[in-house]
């Protein structure tokens, strides 16, 4: 559905991305994460046609945004952080002006808008000012304006930027329930956002793709090893023996715990175990605490966090780009194009 072919964007000698390459499938909701600075928003700009890229290519559906930039632009759907709207327009006529710049055919303009109202929950406020709605359903006439043509691709800017608890609530149901029908680009500050809508996870750091996985698979991502956490019933010493007699082990350590109480009888010892692979030895632990005659108590994947995973990929700040070099090419690019 969409292909970043080896993309690179420079702002007056000053890099803004860096030969970044991906691709997306049909149905996907893929995260888009990084630092302030690295490369979001100029990346979406592209991907969306307000910018060009200085070398590269970008397929919407097989299209090129540089070569048939119009068909391509009408395949995708664009929530930026801060929604298009008009405020003294009513919902109604924002979308019916909306539908006409999309080209929305005009037998069908007044059904799509009516759709659109009806599944982002708006019903009964078709006649309302837009200055006068809650940030919430503001944010929802934004998101109708970029799902009115039915476009294949939608990418959304921080869609929950600034909203309360039970707004940001709604937006995600909404967006997951978009997801069913468009492939989604999400970028967003809200790590718990991606771990609950996304299937997928970028992540980009001073202009360059620094992880593409599955939400399932990071921590094969960013680890050479597998990680257990352990409890067992028995003598410290005989445990770690038995650990240690393991080919499969790297390293043993205690995990202190001082706030629970041992419970009666022979103490139990909790354990950090890392093996020298990513090969899983929670089936080899098990049979030589069995063979011991060492009582197991708990044991456990241990998988990193997505903010883990987030803040080892970006621990090196990027550069903060010049957001007013930005701005004035894509008022070039507008011009140009007009």
């Amino acid at each position: 559905m969409l292909e970043v072919k080896k993309v690179s964007k420079m702002y007056q000698n000053q890099r803004g991305v860096n030969n970044i390459d991906f691709s997306m499938d049909r149905g996907e909701i893929v995260g888009f994460l990084g630092p302030n600075g690295a490369g979001k928003t100029t990346t979406m700009r592209m991907i969306t046609g307000y910018l060009n890229p200085s070398k590269g290519n970008i397929l919407v559906d097989g299209l090129s945004m540089s070569d048939h930039p119009r068909k391509a632009r009408k395949k995708i759907g664009y929530l930026p952080e801060s929604p298009p709207l008009y405020p003294e327009m009513t919902v109604f006529s924002y979308l019916d002006f909306i539908a006409d710049l999309r080209d929305v055919p005009v037998k069908e303009k007044k059904k799509r808008i009516e759709e659109v109202i009806s599944k982002l929950g708006m019903n009964g406020r078709e006649k309302q000012i837009i200055r006068s709605l809650s940030k919430g359903y503001r944010q929802r006439v934004g998101l109708a304006q970029a799902i009115l043509h039915k476009p294949d691709l939608l990418i959304m800017d921080e869609p929950t930027s600034g909203l309360d608890p039970k707004q940001i609530i709604e937006i995600r149901q909404l967006i997951k329930e978009l997801g069913e029908n468009h492939t989604v680009l999400l970028s967003t500050h809200i790590l718990p956002e991606v771990n609950t809508l996304c299937n997928r996870v970028l992540i980009i750091n001073a202009g360059r793709i620094v992880l593409d996985s599955k939400a399932n698979e990071l921590s094969n991502a960013i680890s050479d090893n597998f990680e257990v956490k352990l409890e067992v019933r028995g003598r410290k010493d005989d445990i770690m023996r038995q650990l240690r007699s393991l080919e499969s082990v790297k390293t043993v350590k205690e995990v202190k715990n001082g706030d629970e109480e041992q419970a009666e009888g022979e103490p139990s010892v909790r354990l950090h175990i890392v093996s020298r692979s990513q090969v899983d030895i929670r089936e080899q632990i098990f049979y030589k605490m069995a063979e011991a005659k060492l009582p197991i108590l708990e044991m456990k994947r241990e998988n990193p966090s997505l903010e883990d995973v987030f803040l080892k990929l970006t621990a090196s700040e990027p550069a903060v780009l010049n957001d007013e070099a930005e701005d004035e090419e894509i008022r070039e690019e507008v011009d140009k194009d007009a």
